[in-house]
């Protein structure tokens, strides 16, 4: 082939050249094109990045991102704090978060890919606001701090229910973490919770087994008498629940207190001089004689009791036990190694008393009573100028005077191992009759009133055990 000259040959050189030419537009073309494809790229995969606070970045897709736009964004998003056992989420400004200008300023920061990479290294520039998560962390403390539980008697069960500690937040103790958290970006914040101890601990109730009743007693009341059943079950409530620990001398009038009316007790029927009467905090007896029956069963010792001046209606002749504050006394002694618990119901017209502990080292014990002397009671007359003239009314039957005694016996394996004896002495109760003295046809009648009292014993002796 012979190479072209002349005007040819330069013809054939700028074509060569304009071809070459070309293709280096079209080659550049491709170029551009592959940076710009690449360059838009990289720009989404920057803001489409998981930053902390996922619900904050969603909310500024698509949006320009300002130096301090990704730091509110990261304020905005929220953060799980742990306590308590549980998981609440909250936002980092209400943990009290907030921009350090200072730092921010220094080391602008642009994105939310550029709060994730200085989260890595712990160096989000944020800062506490002190006042404000205190705030945050005393409403959280408030919702989801745990009590304790104190050990207590389930008398009623014969159970003893064990303390469990409670959990309280350390709201001082937990800033620095909240910070340091804030500083990371982390998901979560473990914040400091400490244990709230039970004030009332098994180990300082003072008895360990309350499943075994020793001794019991129950006597019976009248539901309508109101005021004095509001005594029985006030008076009571002091004695309910308390422990008697070994070898220690317990005392009514100490453990119930004074029976005044600003104690909260009543008008009510009591004993006086061998005579029924309205006075306060009648029905305080009952209590008493009825926590001496289930003392009595149990074995407890009787360190000093009196009876009434005359016998009452609901126990038997020489089972009762008087008290009146501040002088006359019932007191109790727990004889055994262990502890004992008293426990007292006053419902349904009954009163019930337990004594709870260890089983009791006897097999039975019983109640004996032999009357030894009776004295005839005597009756008197009171005369009344507005009840017509000699018609009579029993104001108060009579009742016999008895001079008994009282034997407590111990059965073991079928025999008598221990005897305790008292004698018991009830002045007779005289009987007052009530009669008229107004001649007049308009004077009134007398009073029909059903006999009150304790029905005279059928038997010079009587015995109950358990």
């Amino acid at each position: 082939m012979t190479k072209p000259t002349g005007t040819r040959a330069k013809q054939h050189g700028a074509v060569l050249f304009g071809l070459a030419g070309g293709m280096l537009v079209v080659a550049a073309g491709l170029i551009g094109g592959y940076y710009v494809l690449g360059t838009k790229s990289s720009a989404q995969a920057a803001t489409t990045e998981r930053v902390p606070g996922a619900e904050a970045a969603k909310a500024t897709a698509g949006k320009p991102v300002t130096a301090s736009g990704a730091l509110e964004a990261f304020l905005g998003g929220k953060v799980s704090v742990k306590l308590a056992g549980h998981a609440v989420a909250v936002t980092w400004a209400e943990l009290g978060v907030q921009v350090d200008p200072d730092e921010a300023g220094r080391s602008p920061v642009s994105s939310p890919s550029e709060v994730t990479t200085l989260g890595a290294k712990g160096s989000i520039p944020v800062r506490l606001d002190r006042d404000k998560a205190v705030a945050r962390l005393l409403e959280l403390k408030a919702a989801y701090d745990r009590a304790p539980i104190n050990a207590y008697l389930d008398l009623e069960a014969k159970q003893i229910q064990n303390d469990a500690p409670g959990q309280g937040l350390d709201v001082w103790g937990s800033l620095p973490r909240i910070e340091a958290a804030a500083r990371q970006g982390a998901a979560t914040i473990d914040l400091i919770d400490v244990p709230v101890p039970a004030t009332v601990t098994k180990a300082n109730l003072g008895i360990d087994d309350i499943s075994q009743v020793l001794g019991h007693y129950e006597t019976k009341f009248p539901v309508t008498d109101r005021d004095r059943n509001f005594n029985l079950k006030l008076a009571a409530s002091k004695v309910n629940g308390y422990v008697m620990k070994p070898g220690e001398e317990w005392s009514f009038n100490a453990t119930v207190g004074e029976r005044s009316q600003k104690m909260g007790y009543k008008i009510a029927h009591v004993i006086t001089a061998g005579e029924m009467v309205d006075g306060l905090a009648g029905g305080t007896c009952q209590i008493s004689t009825t926590l001496f029956g289930a003392a009595f069963f149990a074995g407890l010792d009787i360190v000093k009791t009196t009876n009434h001046s005359r016998p009452s209606a609901y126990t038997p002749l020489g089972f009762d036990a008087t008290v009146v504050w501040p002088d006359t006394d019932l007191k109790l002694k727990n004889p055994y190694d262990f502890p004992v618990a008293l426990r007292y119901v006053v419902a349904n017209g009954e009163a019930k008393v337990e004594i709870l502990g260890r089983k009791r080292p006897f097999d039975k014990v019983v109640f004996e009573r032999k009357v030894i002397e009776t004295s005839p009671f005597t009756t008197e007359e009171r005369l009344d100028d507005e009840v017509a003239l000699d018609q009579t009314s029993l104001d108060q039957a009579g009742f016999d005077g008895y001079k008994l005694e009282r034997f407590r016996r111990f059965y073991k394996d079928g025999k008598v191992v221990k005897t305790n004896k008292w004698t018991v002495t009830y002045k007779p109760v005289t009987e007052y009759i009530r009669r008229g003295t107004n001649p007049s046809p308009d004077a009134k009648p007398a009073s029909v009133k059903e006999p009150h009292g304790p029905k005279a014993p059928s038997s010079d002796s009587f015995a109950m055990g358990q």
